[in-house]
């Protein structure tokens, strides 16, 4: 299945993210406030997943 934007609905792309976000608190950790604004933005449409990744990875490279 491709994650892009142009592939996806907003519903598909909430579902993923909601998806997301259930594994990451049964991990006991729970996304930032601008990581979940980022994902945010992939519901609507504005940036695409990989963009996402790469931000937060380089956040916490530095």
């Amino acid at each position: 299945m491709s994650y892009l934007i142009k592939d996806t609905t907003k519903e598909q792309r909430r579902a993923l993210v909601k998806k997301a976000y259930a594994i990451s608190l049964a991990s006991g950790e729970e996304p930032s406030k601008e990581t979940l604004e980022e994902f945010k933005e992939y519901v609507d449409g504005k940036t695409e997943l990989k963009e996402i990744q790469e931000r937060i990875i380089n956040k916490y490279r530095k």
